[in-house]
C-alpha cells in the first residue's frame, strides 16, 4: 500500500449555519460566477478561516461581526490545493459570536463529471446542447462553492440560480420567487425555499431542458420525475415505483418524508448509478428511464431497485448522516438492503430476495475471501481514499449483515429500533454504534457485540458441518474459520464471529428447524425429526453471510432435493454457491461440483440459473486458455437446452417478468457456446428486426445482440453499428455498446476498443464497451494492451472516482499465469493510481488464484468434460 497522504479534518473554531449562495453558470463558456454569504458562528478568536475549496477562484472575501459597529474585515486569500482548502486570513482577530463571510467566487463547469459540471445532451432535432448539474459525493461540493464540506458540519441553504429564461432550473427545494434578470431580461432569477439542516454533499442544482411528469402521494407530497425533452412517457414507472416507495418507508420508519416535494431527474452525463441529493435526486437515464415498448424486464426491475434505494437515503443518510465517511457503509449498506424491501412490496412478482442472494451476497462473499479485502468499515482520512471505498464491501457486504441482522432481532424490533435512531439522530449525525444501541435496545439481543465481530473484522467464516444421527434427531457439529479464497488461513490475526444460525430440515423446507448464536469455534446442535436419509441445511435461505462445507455423504442427500425442487430456491443457490468457491479455494474437488451440477437439470428458477450460470462462467473463462474448450461448450449447451427449449423464443401470455429473464439467460449461454439452432434463429430474427420486418420485443434483444456478435462477421458488426448510431434511448446504446465487443475478430475487437473513447460513446459507459471484448483470451490480450497504451487518456478521464477501479478490474482481473500478475503489478507501480490501488491488488490476486486453479483442477475438469 502506498503511504497515506496527511490529512486533517477542517478546525472548528469557527461553523457555519446559513449559506445564501447565488450561481450563475455560463452554459456557452463553461463557467460560473457565485457570491455567497455564509451566516457563521466564531467560537473561539481566530485571525483566521479554513474552508474547503478546489478549482475555484476568489475574487474578495470580507467578514463582518455582528455588533453594527465594527467594520467590514477584508481576507487575505491563501489556496492550499493539497488539501482542497483556502485560507481566509484577516488583518485582526475576529472575537466569539455571530457574523457574516462574503465571498464571491468564480469556477469551471468541468467534464470530468464531479461538482459543478456540465453535461452534453441532443434536443430532439438532434442538436447538441449542454446544461449544468452537479455531483458533489463526496467531497465535490467544494468545486462549486467555497464551503465546510464535511459531513458533519450541517447547516442551511438558500439557493439563487441565474439562468437562461429558456431553461429547467431546479434545485433540493420547491421554488420561492422567479423573476427576470434586470440588467439583462434573456436570464432569469429563481429562489428557492431554505433548506433544512443538511451537509454539503446533498446539495444539488440541475440546468437544462427537460419535460416532467408529476403526481402526489398519499401524504401529499409532489413527485416529479424529469425526462429528456419528447420523452415524458418514460418517466412514467419511475414515477409509479417513488409514489409507492415514499408512503412505505414513511410507515417503516414511522416519520413523514420532510420536504414537500422530491424531483427525480435523468442526467445524459452521470458517474454514478444515481445520488440521493435531497428532494432532487439525479439518475443516469438507464436507471431512471423506462421506454413501455423498448425497455426489458431487467431494466425495469434495475429502475425499481435504483429508485428505492435513493428515496431509503433521503431518510438514512439525508435526515441522519454519518458522522464521517468512515461510517460510508451504514448509508450504503442500509439503502442496499432496503431497496429489496421496497420491491418486493411494490412489485412481489420480481421475487427480488432471492436475488439479493446472487446479486449482493453472492458479490459480497466472493470479494471479502480476498486477503486484499478489507473490513466493512475502516478509517477514511483523505478524500482519495473515500472513493476507495464504494465498493461491493460498503454496498453489499454491508447490505447482508444488514439482511442478516434483521433476521436476527426479527422486524418488529427492527423498525421499532430503526425508529429510534432517526428520531433520536434527525437533522444530526451518527456513527455505526448509535445504530446497534437503537437496535440492541428494541430487541433486547447483543447487537453491539454481535455486529461489531462482522463491521471491525474483514472477511466472514465457512462454517464445517459434521453430521451424527442419534435416534430420530441429527446432531451436527458446527466449526467456524476464515473463509480464504485460496483455502489458505491468513498468518497473523485470529478471526472469530458471533454468528447468527438457522437450520432447516426435509420434514419442513420452508421454516427455520433451529436458530442458534455460533458465538465460539465450535458447537453442537441438535436438528430434532429427522430420518437417516434426509437432509438437514445449515444456513436456512442463505441469510447469514458465510460458507458451509459438507461432508460428501450429507451433499448426496440433497441431490434428489435439488432435483426435484424441494429444497426452496435461496437454499439451492447457495448450496451451489458455497460449492464452487469451495472448489476455487481448493478445498474441494472442482470435478465433484460439477457433477452436483447435473442436478440442476429440471431448474427453473432464474435466480438460481444466474447465479450458477456466474459460477461456470469463471470456470470458462479458465478453461478458454487450454485445449479443452470445446468439451466445456458441449457440456454447456447440454445444460441450458431444456431450460431454453421449455421457454421457447415467445413470451406465453401472462408470464412473469423472471420467465423474460431466464429465457435471455438460457438463450445468451446457448448462443455463446455456439448451439447451431439457437444461432440461426438468433441470426435470422436478426435480420428481420434490421430490415424493418419484425423489430425485437424488448425483453429478446440482450440474447439476439449477443448471439450475433459472437457468431459474427463484419457485415453483422456494421449493421449492429448502424443500429447503435439510430438508437435514441440511452437503455438500447448501452445493450449494444456492450456486446459489440463479443465479435470474434481481433481487429473489429480494436475497432470496439477505439469507438471506446470517440465521442459517440458517454464517458461514464467507456469502461463497460472495453470489458466487452474480454469475453475471449485475444480479447483480454488487446483489452490490456490498450488500458497500457491508453492510460494517460483514461486515468485524466476517471481519477478519483471509482469507474477507475472498473476499469482495472476488466482489464486485468481475468488472466491466468503468475506471468501475468507481475506484469499487471510492475505496469501499475510506475502508474499510480491511488483510488483503486486496493483494486489492483485485489486484481492480482485474483490473477494467482486462476493460475492456481489452473494448475491443480484443469485437467481433471477437462477428463470430466470430455466424458460427459
Amino acid at each position: 500500500m502506498p503511504e497515506k497522504k496527511e490529512f486533517k479534518r477542517l478546525p472548528t473554531n469557527v461553523k457555519p449555519e446559513n449559506y445564501k449562495l447565488r450561481l450563475q453558470p455560463d452554459l456557452e463558456k463553461f463557467t460560473f460566477k457565485g457570491q455567497e454569504i455564509i451566516d457563521v458562528k466564531v467560537l473561539s478568536s481566530t485571525s483566521s478561516i479554513t474552508l474547503n475549496s478546489e478549482e475555484i477562484e476568489i475574487q474578495s472575501a470580507h467578514y463582518k461581526a455582528a455588533d453594527a459597529g465594527d467594520p467590514s474585515l477584508a481576507a487575505e486569500v491563501k489556496f492550499e490545493p493539497d488539501n482542497a482548502t483556502v485560507v481566509l486570513s484577516f488583518p485582526s482577530s475576529l472575537q466569539p459570536g455571530s457574523g457574516q463571510l462574503s465571498i464571491d467566487f468564480t469556477g469551471q463547469l468541468n467534464d470530468k463529471m464531479k461538482g459543478f459540471y456540465r453535461s452534453k445532451y441532443f434536443s430532439p432535432t438532434g442538436e447538441e446542447k449542454y446544461g449544468a448539474v452537479t455531483q458533489f459525493e463526496a467531497t465535490d461540493a467544494r468545486r462549486a462553492f467555497p464551503c465546510w464540506d464535511e459531513p458533519a458540519v450541517k447547516a442551511t441553504f438558500d439557493v439563487t440560480l441565474v439562468v437562461p429564461k429558456n431553461r429547467v432550473a431546479l434545485s433540493n427545494m420547491p421554488v420561492k420567487t422567479e423573476s427576470d434578470l434586470p440588467e439583462d431580461g434573456a436570464w432569469k432569477v429563481v429562489s428557492y425555499d431554505r433548506t433544512p439542516i443538511m451537509s454539503t454533499y446533498l446539495l444539488a442544482f440541475v440546468v437544462g431542458e427537460y419535460d416532467f411528469v408529476e403526481t402526489k402521494d398519499t401524504d401529499g407530497v409532489v413527485v416529479r420525475v424529469y425526462t429528456p425533452l419528447g420523452k415524458k412517457e418514460q418517466g412514467e414507472f419511475a414515477l409509479e415505483v417513488a409514489a409507492k416507495t415514499l408512503p412505505f418507508y414513511k410507515n417503516y420508519f414511522q416519520i413523514a418524508y420532510p420536504l414537500p416535494k422530491i424531483d427525480l431527474i435523468a442526467i445524459a452525463d452521470f458517474a454514478a448509478g444515481a445520488m440521493e441529493n435531497w428532494g432532487l435526486v439525479t439518475y443516469r437515464e438507464t436507471a431512471l428511464l423506462v421506454d413501455p415498448q423498448n425497455s426489458s424486464s431487467k431494466s425495469k426491475q434495475w429502475v425499481a431497485l435504483v429508485v428505492g434505494h435513493e428515496l431509503a437515503h433521503q431518510w438514512f443518510g439525508n435526515l441522519v448522516t454519518m458522522e464521517w465517511w468512515t461510517h460510508l457503509w451504514l448509508n450504503e449498506g442500509f439503502a442496499s438492503w432496503i431497496e429489496y424491501l421496497c420491491v418486493d412490496y411494490c412489485f412481489p412478482e420480481f421475487d427480488i430476495w432471492t436475488q439479493f442472494v446472487n446479486s449482493d451476497l453472492g458479490r459480497a462473499l466472493e470479494m471479502d475471501a480476498l486477503h486484499n479485502s478489507h473490513a466493512i468499515e475502516i478509517p477514511v482520512g483523505h478524500p482519495d481514499e473515500v472513493d476507495e471505498i464504494f465498493d461491493a464491501i460498503s454496498y453489499s457486504k454491508g447490505a447482508s449483515v444488514i439482511r442478516m441482522l434483521h433476521d436476527y432481532v426479527g422486524d418488529e424490533s427492527f423498525r421499532k429500533g430503526m425508529n429510534q435512531y432517526l428520531t433520536k439522530f434527525k437533522y444530526k449525525n451518527a456513527i455505526t454504534e448509535d445504530l446497534w444501541e437503537s437496535l440492541g435496545a428494541a430487541s433486547g439481543k447483543p447487537v453491539l457485540d454481535v455486529m461489531t465481530t462482522w463491521t471491525k473484522q474483514m472477511g466472514y467464516p465457512v462454517i464445517k458441518v459434521s453430521e451424527k444421527q442419534e435416534g430420530s434427531n441429527r446432531v451436527l457439529t458446527l466449526t467456524q474459520e476464515k473463509f480464504c479464497a485460496d483455502g489458505v488461513q491468513p498468518k497473523e490475526g485470529s478471526y472469530s464471529w458471533m454468528v447468527p444460525v438457522s437450520i432447516s430440515s426435509a420434514s419442513d423446507p420452508k421454516k427455520a428447524a433451529v436458530v442458534t448464536l455460533l458465538d465460539k469455534p465450535s458447537m453442537e446442535v441438535t436438528v430434532p425429526k429427522v430420518t437417516p436419509d434426509q437432509w438437514v441445511k445449515v444456513n436456512w435461505e442463505s441469510v447469514g453471510v458465510y460458507r458451509v462445507q459438507y461432508s460428501s455423504e450429507s451433499l448426496d442427500r440433497f441431490l434428489p432435493a435439488i432435483r426435484n425442487k424441494t429444497l426452496p430456491p435461496r437454499d439451492r443457490l447457495g448450496l451451489q454457491s458455497d460449492l464452487f468457491a469451495l472448489a476455487r479455494a481448493g478445498m474441494i474437488s472442482t470435478v465433484d461440483v460439477l457433477r452436483v451440477v447435473g442436478a440442476f437439470v429440471n431448474e427453473d428458477d432464474y435466480t438460481v440459473w444466474s447465479d450458477l450460470t456466474g459460477n461456470l462462467g469463471q470456470i470458462s473463462i479458465l478453461l478458454q486458455n487450454t485445449d479443452g474448450y470445446d468439451s466445456y461448450k458441449a457440456f454447456s449447451r447440454k445444460l441450458y437446452k431444456p431450460v431454453a427449449q421449455s421457454l421457447g423464443w415467445e413470451a406465453k401470455d401472462k408470464e412473469g417478468p423472471l420467465a423474460a429473464m431466464l429465457r435471455d439467460l438460457a438463450l445468451t449461454r446457448l448462443g455463446k457456446s455456439g448451439d447451431e439452432e439457437t444461432v440461426a434463429e438468433a441470426k435470422k430474427r436478426f435480420e428481420d428486426h434490421v430490415t424493418g420486418k419484425s423489430p425485437l420485443p424488448a425483453d429478446l434483444k440482450g440474447p439476439v445482440y449477443q448471439t450475433v456478435m459472437v457468431n459474427g462477421d463484419e457485415d453483422a458488426f456494421n449493421k449492429m453499428m448502424k443500429l447503435y448510431d439510430e438508437a435514441d434511448m440511452q437503455e438500447e446504446k448501452v445493450r449494444i455498446s456492450r456486446c459489440l465487443g463479443a465479435i470474434s475478430s481481433d481487429a473489429l475487437k480494436q475497432r470496439v476498443l477505439e469507438f471506446s473513447l470517440s465521442d459517440k460513446v458517454r464517458s461514464q459507459d467507456t469502461v463497460f464497451v472495453i470489458g466487452g471484448v474480454t469475453g475471449t483470451v485475444e480479447g483480454r490480450e488487446l483489452c490490456w494492451q490498450f488500458v497500457q497504451d491508453q492510460w494517460k487518456e483514461l486515468h485524466s478521464r476517471y481519477q478519483g472516482g471509482f469507474l477507475l477501479s472498473r476499469l482495472v478490474e476488466v482489464s486485468t482481473e481475468n488472466f491466468v499465469t503468475e506471468a501475468r500478475a507481475k506484469e499487471v503489478e510492475k505496469f501499475f507501480e510506475t502508474h499510480s493510481a491511488p483510488a483503486a490501488e486496493r483494486k489492483i491488488q485485489q486484481s492480482v490476486e485474483n490473477i494467482r488464484l486462476n493460475a492456481k486453479w489452473m494448475e491443480r483442477e484443469s485437467e481433471r475438469v477437462l477428463e470430466f468434460l470430455r466424458g460427459q
